[in-house]
This record gives structure tokens, C-alpha cells and sequence, in this order.
């Protein structure tokens, strides 16, 4: 006779109730494996979804970088002879060796086939590759940038915390009026309204911070560098922070805001917990979500609006390199730069909604 199928050792009986109740390591991989392979999948196609999107909108911003800059008034021949005589035969010449006497859609042609083996063309102004001067800037931006977003994310999301657990109060309206009146000013007014008050000085009162720049001359070397480019960064810095921590502050609030209404609020304040472990091991962990998601969403942005305080501070960045290349007009620069600056953006988006869909189940779920 054959025993009975739930009394078999290797029965379905006996190996799933085993494997359940005594956590075999048969029942982990049966059980969890094919949830696991399809949000594997789901995420897959997700970020490949996504990164079709960029691709396409890295194609449309290149047709929009050459025709662009093409409706901008200024012939780069007479920029590039600026104070030096010459003749109408000398600048046909000088049309023909950069190539813009022939037609456009075959200038376009030339431009995407060298922009695909990373070649941006040559500087009129500067006469030195595009993508040289674009890796000179990258430093200084990338710095003055990177420094300005650490300080405006820590600053919003520790004022905007304060804020949304005072809610009413002084500190929330306070905080918030001033982030606000801030993020409501031009970038170069207030760019130019620090460098009157603490670099040119007011009155007596002398400046303590360098106009232009993120070097001097006789600047020191070793260790002490570093202190004199942190001087000079100060307010470009501050500028940048100025402007962009609002929006930190604002989307932190509302989302603790949010939780602080929630049930699971409630119950931890019901278990005796003081109001600062709450607020640190439940509300803020949850409200943090969409602030993540906005910091990857402006970090290209950021590099845009630094264009503006690099301008004003002569900030020897990306900014500053745009701006010059806008005065020229120095068509290769401008549309290295911008195409730079568009796909910093448009890389910052992907990730973010990847991201997103990796710490939210709310979008795997959808």
C-alpha cells in the first residue's frame, strides 16, 4: 500500500506546511522568486520606457540647439574679426573655412554626425575645441553647484521639518515668508544687492568677500588654496542657496504636514514616545519621499539657474562660458553648452522617475 499524501515526508502536506512553519529554505525561493522576477521586470521595462523618453528628448534638443542659436541676430565672422579691418572678400573667406556659407540643412547634417563621435566643433572666439572649454568649466560648476544644492537641501528640509511640526506658529511663518520672498527675487538682483553690501562694501564699512572670480592672482598654493577658493565661493554660493532652498522647505512642509495627520502618528504619540522621536523614526522618514524625488528633479535645473550667479560673479563655470558665448556670437560654444546643460537635466529627470518608482509601491503597485 502507498501512504497516504499528506502523510509522505516529501509530500505537498509535509513540504509546504514544513517549509512554512519551520522556514525551510525550500519554501523562500518557491514562494518569493517569481514576485521578485516580476517586479524585477516591471522595473526593467519601467527605466527602459524612461530611458526611450530621454533618447528621444536628447534628439529633439539637438535640433533645437542648431536651429536655435541660428535665430540669433550677430554674424560670428565680424565677432570673430572684432577691431581688425578687413575686407568683404576676407570675411566670404572666413564664411567659407567655418562653414557657414553653405546650407543649412547640410551645416545640420555635419553638426549631428559630429556630435555623435563627441566632436562640438571649434570655438570662433576662443579657437579651441568646444568640448575642451566645456571640460575646463565642468570644475568650477560643478563646484559652485554641488556646494549650493548640499546647503539648500539641508537648510529646506531642517527648516521645512521645524516649520510643518510648529505649524502656526512663529518659526513656521517666519521661515516660510522669508524662503518665499526669497525665491521670488531676481537671481542677479540679488546677486548684485550682496556684492554692493559685502564685497564693494557700504560706507565705511569695507568688503569681506572678493568681487569676481573664484581666484586671485597671487593666489596661495597647498593647503591654503582651498580657503582661498572657499572665500571667493562664498557668495555665489549663498546667492544660489538663497534662491533655491525655498522649494525644499515649501514641499517638505506640506508633505510632513500630510503625515503628521496620519494614524501611524497617532499611535506612536499613544505609546508614550516624545514628540522629537516621532518626528525623527516615523513622520519625517516617510515625508522625505517626494523631497528625494524633487532634488534629483532641479538638480539639473540648478545647473541652469547657475548661469545667472556665474554671470554676476564672474564665475569661471559653464554659466559664464554660455553668457560669453551668447555676446559673440560663438554658435560651436553655444550649443556645446547648451546641449550640456539640457541633458544634465534631462539624465536628473530619468533618474528621478526611476527612483521614484523603486521607493514608492504606490507606482510598482500602478
Amino acid at each position: 500500500m502507498t501512504a497516504p499524501l499528506g502523510a509522505a515526508p516529501g509530500g505537498v502536506h509535509g513540504g509546504v506546511h514544513g517549509g512554512v512553519q519551520d522556514g525551510g529554505p525550500a519554501a523562500g525561493p518557491a514562494a518569493g522568486g517569481p514576485e521578485r522576477t516580476g517586479a524585477g521586470r516591471g522595473l526593467l521595462r519601467y527605466a527602459l520606457a524612461k530611458l526611450g523618453g530621454a533618447l528621444l528628448s536628447v534628439a529633439m534638443v539637438v535640433v533645437a540647439t542648431f536651429f536655435l542659436f541660428r535665430l540669433i541676430p550677430g554674424d560670428p565672422t565680424v565677432a570673430y574679426t572684432r577691431d581688425v579691418p578687413v575686407s568683404p572678400e576676407q570675411l566670404a573667406l572666413l564664411r567659407r573655412q567655418m562653414g557657414l556659407d553653405r546650407p543649412l540643412p547640410e551645416q545640420f547634417l555635419d553638426f549631428v554626425a559630429r556630435a555623435l563621435r563627441g566632436d562640438l566643433g571649434t570655438s570662433y572666439e576662443y579657437r579651441r575645441p568646444v568640448a575642451e572649454l566645456i571640460a575646463e568649466r565642468l570644475g568650477p560648476t560643478l563646484l559652485l553647484v554641488g556646494t549650493g544644492l548640499a546647503v539648500a537641501v539641508t537648510l529646506g528640509l531642517w527648516q521645512g521639518t521645524r516649520a510643518a511640526w510648529n505649524h502656526g506658529g512663529r518659526l513656521d511663518r517666519f521661515s516660510t515668508g522669508v524662503s518665499l520672498t526669497l525665491w521670488s527675487v531676481p537671481t542677479f538682483w540679488l546677486g548684485l544687492l550682496l556684492l554692493m553690501v559685502f564685497a564693494a562694501g557700504v560706507g565705511p564699512i569695507p568688503g569681506f568677500f572678493p568681487t569676481r572670480g573664484m581666484e586671485d592672482v597671487d593666489a596661495p598654493d597647498g593647503p591654503l588654496y582651498a580657503l582661498h577658493v572657499a572665500h571667493h565661493l562664498v557668495l555665489p554660493c549663498l546667492t544660489l542657496v538663497a534662491v533655491v532652498y525655498a522649494q525644499y522647505l515649501v514641499v517638505m512642509r506640506s508633505s510632513l504636514l500630510e503625515e503628521i495627520g496620519q494614524d501611524y502618528v497617532t499611535t506612536a504619540r499613544a505609546k508614550g514616545l516624545r514628540d522629537a522621536q516621532v518626528r525623527r523614526r516615523h513622520a519625517v522618514p516617510n515625508a522625505l519621499l517626494p523631497t528625494v524625488t524633487l532634488v534629483f528633479l532641479h538638480i539639473g535645473l540648478v545647473v541652469q539657474g547657475a548661469v545667472t550667479t556665474e554671470t554676476v560673479y564672474s564665475w569661471p563655470g559653464l554659466g559664464l562660458l554660455f553668457y560669453e558665448a551668447i555676446k559673440g556670437p560663438d554658435f560651436a560654444v553655444m550649443q556645446g553648452t547648451f546641449m550640456v546643460l539640457c541633458v544634465a537635466v534631462i539624465v536628473m529627470n530619468t533618474l528621478a522617475d526611476v527612483l521614484y518608482h523603486v521607493l514608492d509601491p504606490r507606482v510598482r503597485s500602478a
